[in-house]
This record gives structure tokens, C-alpha cells and sequence, in this order.
């Protein structure tokens, strides 16, 4: 039995929420660059190169990528063989939320009830979700997700007879609505399966993985380059401005469901779509 102490797991959230912030992930900065070169827009190729030298003047000067800071959803992949000791892992994961949004004069965007909208003053609680796998490993992953982007998301309960053809209408036609409100260029996380939380949960799950990492199946790897495909036909591009890359990627999550359901998700993530990840 490996033990692991809530004051290691609250320096590696902290580390984390520090890094996610300010540090555009490589595969996400690269494709904007490839978007960059191939972009036959002036004004497009203008707002590509405005977004890139953001990200490196984020880093640079430690300072955050986008003013909205986000809700953090906090992903653990806990090994069964695992002790976590010195205290409440929950407490653990948001102390080390709250240590790097001040550390990093991160602006804190949560409210402590849904309804009556009092600020809770250090962007706690996050969302927090475990999976819990055979071993001894402890895998943090933060995502520190803006409104912009996640207020565009969608889901819907499809018949299974809509199939196929009915999952890409859905999955365009949101992508098309959310349009320059999500900040484009987009990652277009997709859940499709499980019942309506686990739908949501893989679309979110899905903005995890590198953009330049296609599915392992090869089935779902075709159908994430043909919904990209589609969603770039629709050309309101970087910033909603116009031209080629209204998408970096398209990523394809599911789960098994039942024999009457067809459940879709959409998350959208922008531009600066954060993540960060640490291994104890």
C-alpha cells in the first residue's frame, strides 16, 4: 500500500492551476501555428498571430492566458492501492485551487450557491472527478474552463434510429450556434454514450487529449477529421472574424448505453483551452 499525504496533493493542484493559467499546452500553441501557415485570411492570419504572441507573452510575464480564469474541473486517476492520509482528499484538491488563484492573482469567477450568487472569494469548490484503477499511480489533471466556451455547450437525447447522420447534425449545428461566443478557434470535445451525465462527463473528458492525438479507433478517428472538416466549412473562423480554421480538432469520447438511447454532448473548448498535469 502506497501513501500519499493531502499536503503532496495540495502542492501538485497548486502547481498545476499555476502552470494551466499561464501556459498554453504545446500541442494547442502548435496548432494554432499550423493554422497560422495555411490560413488564406489576412484578417484571420492577424488574429492567429494576436493569439500566439498572447501565449507567449502569458508565459513570459506569468500572467494569466485569458482574463476568465475559469470554474476548475480537477480530474484524479487513483490507483486502488493508493492511501491517501493527513486529511480529506476533497479538501486537499480545493485548498490547492485556492493557494494557486491567489498565488497567481488569478481573477475568481465561483459563486458559493447557484442562485443567490455570492462570490465564494477563491474560485473553490472545483469539480472534481476520480477514477479509481488497479495500481499504485496518482495522476492530477486540472482544467481551468472559462464561461465563454463552456456556456455553449450542449446535450441532447437522441433516438437511436437518428443514428450517425443525426450525431454530426447535432454536433455542427452547435458548433454553428455557439459561433464567436465560444472564442474560436475551438477544440469540439464530443461524449457520445452512457446515460445524460456520462455523455456530458466524456465531452468534458474529451478536451483532455492532445489535439493532435486522433482516437485509437480508426472508425472514430475518420469521424473526428470529418466533423472537423465540416465545422471549418462553416467559416466564421478565428474569433468569429472569418476564414479557414473555426476548429483545431474535433475529439471523439464514448461509453456503452442502452438499447433505447442515443446521448450527445458537446463541450466546447476556446482558443486557450487549459490543462495541466502531474503524476505524485
Amino acid at each position: 500500500m502506497r501513501e500519499i499525504h493531502c499536503d503532496q496533493i495540495t502542492a501538485a493542484v497548486r502547481e498545476c492551476v499555476l502552470k494551466a493559467n499561464v501556459e498554453l499546452p504545446p500541442d494547442i500553441r502548435e496548432a494554432l501555428n499550423q493554422a497560422y501557415n495555411r490560413e488564406d485570411s489576412s484578417r484571420a492570419r492577424q488574429i492567429l498571430k494576436i493569439l500566439l504572441t498572447n501565449a507567449e507573452m502569458a508565459e513570459e510575464k506569468k500572467m494569466a492566458i485569458c482574463q476568465d480564469t475559469g470554474l476548475v474541473a480537477v480530474n484524479i486517476d487513483m490507483g486502488q492501492e493508493v492511501h491517501v492520509v493527513g486529511g480529506d482528499i476533497n479538501q486537499a484538491v480545493n485548498e490547492g485551487v485556492r493557494q494557486g488563484y491567489r498565488d497567481g492573482y488569478f481573477r475568481k469567477s465561483v459563486v458559493s450557491d447557484p442562485l443567490q450568487r455570492i462570490n465564494s472569494g477563491d474560485n473553490t469548490p472545483a469539480i472534481i472527478h476520480y477514477q479509481l484503477l488497479p495500481g499504485d499511480h496518482f495522476n492530477i489533471t486540472v482544467l481551468p474552463k472559462g464561461a465563454g466556451s463552456e456556456n455553449m455547450g450542449q446535450l441532447t437525447m437522441l433516438k437511436p434510429a437518428q443514428g450517425l447522420d443525426g450525431m454530426r447534425d447535432f454536433v455542427v449545428r452547435v458548433v454553428k450556434e455557439a459561433g464567436a461566443n465560444a472564442c474560436p478557434p475551438l477544440i469540439v470535445g464530443v461524449g457520445i454514450g452512457g446515460n445524460m451525465e456520462m455523455a456530458a462527463y466524456l465531452a468534458k473528458k474529451a478536451l483532455l487529449r492532445p489535439v493532435d492525438e486522433r482516437h485509437h479507433r480508426a472508425d472514430l478517428a475518420v469521424l473526428e477529421s470529418e466533423l472537423l472538416e465540416a465545422i471549418n466549412r462553416l467559416g466564421f473562423g478565428p474569433q468569429g472574424m472569418g476564414g479557414q480554421t473555426s476548429a483545431l480538432a474535433v475529439n471523439i469520447e464514448t461509453y456503452p448505453t442502452h438499447i433505447a438511447c442515443l446521448p450527445v454532448a458537446v463541450s466546447l473548448g476556446c482558443h486557450a483551452t487549459r490543462r495541466s498535469s502531474c503524476t505524485l
